[in-house]
């Protein structure tokens, strides 16, 4: 295994998952305060699987998001 080209691409994963999550998060959110469904001071409990093929991980992550 190559640790330099392992890095980097896993480096770039976690960038992509990150930024996609941020945007999603967002983009519910404020749909969910427009719709009503959220006053915007909640604490919202986050959840993300990670699972990776051909690998024996299962990995949840857990946490609160606090809207303010």
């Amino acid at each position: 295994m190559n640790e330099e080209t392992f890095n980097m691409e896993l480096r770039k994963f976690l960038k992509k998952v990150g930024v996609t999550s941020q945007r999603e998060i967002e983009t519910a959110v404020r749909a969910a305060i427009d719709a009503g469904k959220l006053n915007g001071s909640e604490t919202l409990k986050a959840k993300v699987v990670l699972t990776i093929d051909g690998l024996d991980l299962n990995q949840e992550i857990a946490g609160d998001i606090s809207l303010g």
